[in-house]
């Protein structure tokens, strides 16, 4: 079966870090660009952070450069979002969206998977 399963969500207080994990199972991420997508209570999805298959490409999203960082292992078919000095503002249910040769990052039908969601919730 083919998934994309996130993890690594959870309560953290505000400057606090976390670490968030994308699986794919049933099919190789190795020809996929990635990207990461949040959604807040009461607005619409964000797009957070794109890199490429090759691991180049990396961009993100103005409010959270300087604190998050993309990466992945291709190897161990598994996409990160290091997330440091987190604010209320962060708190989403964060997804992570895999597409084949993506032109347009923020475009969500550009992507051919998306994960469930983790929730990540920053407060004190």
């Amino acid at each position: 079966e083919i998934q994309l399963v996130e993890s690594g969500g959870g309560m953290v207080q505000p400057g606090g870090s976390l670490r968030l994990s994308c699986a794919a199972s049933g099919f190789s991420l190795s020809h996929y660009d990635m990207s990461w997508a949040r959604q807040a209570p009461g607005k619409g999805p964000e797009w957070v952070s794109s890199i490429k298959f090759n691991g180049g490409g990396i961009e993100y999203e103005d409010s959270v450069k300087g604190r998050f960082t993309i990466s992945r292992d291709n190897a161990k078919n598994t996409v990160y979002l290091q997330m440091n000095s987190l604010k209320p503002s962060d708190t989403a249910v964060y997804y992570c969206a895999a597409g084949f040769a993506v032109r347009s990052t923020l475009v969500p039908a550009q992507y051919d998977y998306w994960g469930q969601g983790t929730q990540v919730t920053v407060s004190s």
